[in-house]
């Protein structure tokens, strides 16, 4: 009989691999050594940044590895997301397309204008990339690498203890709008509620409101909210930053829809996929100036502060749950066999974060 070691042990669950086996394997093979680094790997990363003759160039890239009507804009906004926590705009893409057998040039067409569009909202040029049709996909692949040369930047291991968090938007913006398109809620949830938030897409960047942050001078870390949402987003921040945290969870801001959806599923839009939210850490004192900066560009609340020590959920019942580690994506939970085969599906993970 072959061992669960012999074999490679127990098979992983589906999303972002756990930390530990990110750590002991992805994370300790990383080719040659170079004194340009200036960010290395690390889990909650949400970017590379390698130094240059002046400045730096801040680099991340990302699937979008379930399939989806709005896949190439999901590519372009999730990878231009993780660039714009540094606290700088985006500014060029490659992409990767692969494509299942039976594909068409229309295919090839809409993606391409997917991305084409998204990229020059955003002030993104693609430079170059590679497409082709891939035998054994269920699914179009897309990946996008976004890329920006700045003078400086700020991470998601440079919280310190006494920062409060802030976020922007609210929770499980991304996951909400998957949600919105299950058939399972039909009768469930208000149908007003259900198309309003399948028009949630729509805020999945954070450009506007990580640029604005940083511009203030007083945010020493930022981190968007993707899998795991907001607890999963706040955890990795203060692993990386090597701190523990506060959160509040009557603070976290939740829209009615994506709390209708959630109830209706039993899911925690605490953990629900949040891309289009970011999370702040601002020096303590500074928080009007920041919400002032955001005024005209979305919604900031505290919810919450790093600490030295543990990693701490305050309920809203007042009880407290120590965190031990990330969470497993509310989504994956809601369609643990679905999500393989969905047609409208857009997710994604990073090897950094």
């Amino acid at each position: 009989m072959t061992s669960k070691r012999e074999s490679g042990g127990p098979s992983l669950s589906l999303g972002k691999i756990p930390i530990g086996v990110l750590k002991s394997t992805v994370l300790r093979m990383t080719g040659a050594q170079s004194d340009a680094i200036a960010t290395p790997p690390e889990a909650g990363l949400d970017f590379a940044a390698v130094k240059l003759n002046s400045g730096y160039m801040v680099v991340s890239a990302d699937p979008i590895t379930g399939v989806s009507e709005e896949i190439g804009h999901y590519a372009i906004d999730v990878s231009a997301n993780d660039v714009a926590t540094s606290g700088n705009r985006p500014q060029f893409a490659e992409s990767i397309v692969l494509l299942p057998e039976g594909s068409t040039a229309r295919d090839v067409r809409e993606v391409a204008r997917q991305m084409h569009s998204e990229a020059r909202r955003l002030g993104i040029a693609i430079v170059g990339g590679h497409t082709e049709v891939t035998p054994g996909l269920g699914f179009p692949i897309v990946a996008a690498t976004v890329f920006s040369f700045v003078e400086s930047f700020v991470s998601s291991r440079d919280a310190l203890a006494g920062d409060v968090i802030m976020m922007t938007k609210s929770a499980g913006l991304e996951g909400t709008a998957a949600l919105a398109r299950h058939s399972s809620l039909s009768g469930r949830v208000p149908t007003g509620a259900i198309l309003r938030a399948q028009g949630f897409r729509a805020r999945m960047s954070v450009v506007e409101d990580s640029v604005a942050a940083f511009q203030t001078g007083y945010v020493r870390a930022m981190h968007d909210c993707t899998e795991g949402g907001v607890l999963g987003a706040v955890f990795e921040m203060s692993l990386a930053s090597g701190l523990g945290f506060v959160l509040r969870e009557d603070a976290v801001p939740v829209a009615n829809e994506t709390r209708l959806i959630c109830e209706a599923l039993a899911l925690n839009p605490l953990k629900l996929i949040g891309s289009g939210s970011v999370l702040l850490s601002v020096k303590r004192g500074r928080e009007a100036r920041v919400a002032r900066a955001l005024d005209q560009v979305c919604k900031v609340t505290t919810i919450g502060e790093f600490t030295a020590k543990s990693r701490v959920l305050v309920k809203k019942d007042g009880g407290e749950e120590t965190v031990i580690s990330a969470p497993e994506d509310e989504l994956w939970r809601a369609w643990p066999a679905h999500l393989r085969t969905s047609p409208r599906l857009g997710h994604h993970g990073s090897r950094n974060s």
